[in-house]
Formats: structure tokens, sequence, C-alpha cells
């Protein structure tokens, strides 16, 4: 019985890796939810999916050991609530040496962000931790030897823009300047990404009368023109973007680059949440991830395609506040897709030793793929 699964689901996987070599996009795999499948599970699932990049929110042993030996890279999280503890050299370095070191032979671990939307919340003393504890992540890492490997970062809300349009006028708050003027001197120094969580939704429900929802889930639409740049934008995620190079410019650092950790819609939400419909998160990601295959950049950076995470692998359910936060996944926590935009995986039922074996069947067999892909 075990070995017909594992046929069947190498199958699955074989007809994937003629359609597609990967999906070029990363996702989000949060789990604040009750009824999710084990991490061995998900393991497999994630690389039927062809998907090559994942995310966590934190660093989680059990998921981290469930990717061992697979093609997928790795960024995870240190939380708001150990920054403070960063700030201390030996407890960042006994961090890393816990969460990273034993793991990183076999896993593909590539980046590690330090705090979520730190500088949009209201506590100046956790922004005011923010750059030591990255310093001190950076050093540990260093002292392994792994600092060139594992870029280390923190995720921004684009509401630490006092002004996003039009794009080229992009300007940060002016009372988060010098926290941000210390990060990007470190991304500069070390080469790390911009992370922005960039969600248009929230967006067009703020304004729906002024927002036209065509322009923010790239559907065909006239756009706007920047009357600053004369670029035409034919969609808001781009915008957005585009707004973070311009401030950033306006600091005084054009040599960084911004990457979208978290992008998504939900295909639910309350009465209030206008456009929270599984057709608007059906077209939203499935336009995203067409632009994704085709290496787009932005309108003021075009030769630099655009590198998004998706915001989530599943529907979360329990996660707090309105019930759009628990419906951005794009699948159910059986496997099912919940709207349809070309992804399709398999979710197994096998033990763990089973699911490793599959991946490491996976892996010997992904060179043949790739050759039989471009045959």
């Amino acid at each position: 019985m075990a070995t017909s699964v594992v046929f069947v689901l190498l199958l699955q996987i074989f007809i994937l890796g003629r359609r597609v070599q990967s999906m070029g996009f990363g996702i989000n795999y949060g789990r604040i939810a009750n009824n999710l499948p084990p991490p061995d599970s998900v393991a497999v699932f994630v690389e039927s999916l062809n998907v090559t990049r994942v995310k966590l929110y934190d660093a989680d042993q059990d998921v981290i050991t469930a990717f061992e030996n697979s093609n997928v890279e790795f960024v995870i999280a240190i939380d708001n609530g150990q920054l403070q503890s960063m700030t201390d050299a030996g407890q960042a370095r006994a961090w890393v040496q816990r969460h990273v070191q034993p793991y990183v032979s076999q896993t593909k671990i590539r980046c590690i962000t330090v705090g979520n939307e730190v500088l949009t919340g209201n506590n100046t003393q956790l922004m005011s931790f923010l750059v030591p504890a990255m310093q001190n992540v950076y050093a540990a890492l260093g002292n392994l030897g792994l600092s060139t490997e594992i870029a280390v970062t923190t995720a921004h809300s684009t509401g630490i823009l006092s002004t996003s349009f039009p794009p080229s006028a992009g300007t940060f708050s002016e009372d988060l300047t010098n926290y941000l003027n210390s990060i990007l001197a470190f991304h500069s120094q070390t080469g790390s990404p911009f992370l922005i969580n960039a969600y248009p939704f929230f967006a067009y429900i703020g304004n729906p009368e002024e927002i036209v929802l065509n322009y923010v889930l790239f559907q065909p639409n006239s756009g706007t023109t920047d009357p600053g740049t004369n670029l035409h934008y034919d969609n808001m995620l781009y915008a957005q973007i585009d707004a973070v190079y311009a401030a950033m410019g306006r600091l005084g650092y054009t040599n960084v680059q911004v990457k979208v950790s978290e992008t998504g819609w939900p295909s639910k939400g309350d009465p209030n949440e206008i456009g929270a419909t599984p057709e608007n998160a059906q077209l939203y990601n499935s336009n995203l991830l067409t632009r994704i295959q085709q290496k787009q950049g932005t309108p003021a950076n075009p030769t630099m395609p655009v590198d998004v995470f998706i915001f989530a692998l599943f529907n979360e359910d329990m996660k707090p506040g309105p019930t759009s936060e628990r419906n951005y996944g794009l699948f159910y926590p059986n496997g099912t897709p919940v709207y349809n935009i070309g992804l399709r995986g398999s979710l197994p039922e096998m033990s763990s030793d089973s699911l490793k074996n599959v991946i490491l069947i996976f892996n010997f067999i992904l060179p043949m793929l790739s050759l039989i892909y471009y045959l």
C-alpha cells in the first residue's frame, strides 16, 4: 500500500516537473491553527507544488527537520518578543547555535527575519532593539562562517510610508527616519534585502469608492501615470514597491533590493471587508503569479524581477482579528485548494519515515525531470 502511494505521488511530481521547473515565488507557512497537517506531510506537499521557498514566523525544529534534504529554501524568524534578548551578543550567539547551526547542513536556511512590522507598532523601546538585534545575529552567523550564506533582515508594513502616491514621491514617516537610516545602513553593508508586507487589499477596503478594483487585482484597467517620472502603473502592488524604492533613495540608499515578504488576498471576510471573496482572491494571486513567471520588474526597476512571498499556504483558523485574517490561505488544511490558481499538490497520509523517503527519491529524480522538461 505504501509503495503504491509513493508511486502515485512520484507520478504527480513527474507530471508537474514536465509542466514547470519552479513556480518562482515563495510562500508563507503560518501555523496559527489547530487543524493543520504535520510538518512532514507539509514538506511533501510543498515540494509537490514545485514551491522552492518557504517563510516561517518562527524557527520550529520540527518544521526545519521535516524539510531536510529537500530543495526548499527557508526564511526563519525571531519574533518580536525575543528582540530584547537578541541585543545581548551572547544570547544572539546561543540562538544561532541552537536554531541554525544544527540544521543548516541539511536544511537550506537562507534568511533570518529579526522581528516583524516593529516600526509600525507603538513600542519605541522595541524599535530601539531592532538594529542591535540584527547586528548581533549577523555577527553570530559570521562567527560560524554563515554570514554570506544566510541573510539577516526584518519585515515592515507599508505603513512606514507617509507618502506612497505617486510612487516617485514615496517618503518614509519622519518619526521613523532615524530607525530606517540605521536599518538601511545595515542592509547596504551586509547585502541583505529590505522586506515589505504589501497588501493592496487593505488600501482597497479603506477606499473602495476611489480605488479601482481591477487596478488592485492586476486586471485590465487604464492604470495611472506617475507625473514625476511619466511611468505608467497598471497595478497597485508595483506602485507600492516603487514607492519604497523612492523613499529609500531619499535617504541616500540606492543599492538595497526591496522584496515582498507578504502579499495576498483573503477569500472571505466580514461584511465591512468589501472585496474579500474567493473570486477576487483567485484573480489577485493567479494574476500575480503569472507576472512572476514572466519575471516582470516594476516600472521603475524593469530589469529586476519582483520577488514575492505569497500569504499564505493554509487558512489559519485560530488567528485573531477579523474574518479575513483566517482566510488568506491558498489551501484548506486537508490540501484542497480554496480556489483554483493552477496549483495542485499531494498531501499524503504516510508515516514520517515514508515521507522523508519520498523527499529523498524526489531529489534523486529532479535532475531527470529537468532534462525531460527541456527535451
